[in-house]
């Protein structure tokens, strides 16, 4: 179980959706032009760039997040200003959304296993062989995401043991809303 896994059975447990970063990367392609959102279209425009050193499509990968932040915002905004609990999931979801003691919680899933990350997209997708170019993409896009939920104070979980991961989640991220804000902690 993973993120998407991990968003749906939250789903479930709390009878509320399910909003995918993803869709939100869907519907702004749909409706702008790469010279309006180039970091949005920039894999599509540039798909030779996924090949390049691992370590600099992680610096694309963070780009196309900054890039997207206004947007989470605003469908993070929608929620709150109309009291609509949702789960929201992705791997372009900054956790500078979340706000430690306030109403938007988060956990960030990193799996640091180069080795692990690699046989589960085998096991995905059996079709595309051994990735370990995506994997080792993974891996470091992650570690920068950790760093920056630690930053802000958002816990950080192993997706392992999958059996317990979302009670692991529920756990982890009540823990911090009890916790009183601290000042040390700033927004990544």
């Amino acid at each position: 179980m993973g993120k998407t896994g991990v968003a749906r059975a939250l789903a479930r447990r709390y009878g509320v959706p399910v909003v995918e970063v993803d869709d939100i990367v869907e519907a702004l392609l749909a409706v702008t032009r790469p010279e309006h959102l180039p970091e949005v279209h920039y894999w599509r425009t540039h798909p030779e760039a996924a090949r390049r050193a691992p370590e600099s499509v992680v610096e694309r990968q963070i780009a196309i997040a900054e890039a997207l932040a206004p947007a989470v915002g605003a469908v993070v905004a929608n929620h709150l200003g109309t009291d609509t609990p949702v789960i929201l999931e992705g791997d372009y979801l900054l956790p500078r959304v979340v706000t430690p003691g306030g109403p938007v919680r988060g956990v960030l899933l990193h799996e640091d296993d180069e080795a692990r990350v690699t046989a589960n997209y085998l096991r995905r997708e059996p079709e595309a062989g051994p990735q370990h170019h995506r994997a080792r993409v993974s891996v470091l896009y992650g570690r920068w995401l950790a760093a920056r939920a630690r930053e802000a104070g958002v816990p950080v979980v192993a997706p392992r043991p999958w059996e317990d991961l979302a009670d692991r989640v529920v756990r982890r991220g009540e823990a911090v809303a009890q916790e009183p804000p601290s000042p040390l902690r700033g927004r990544c």
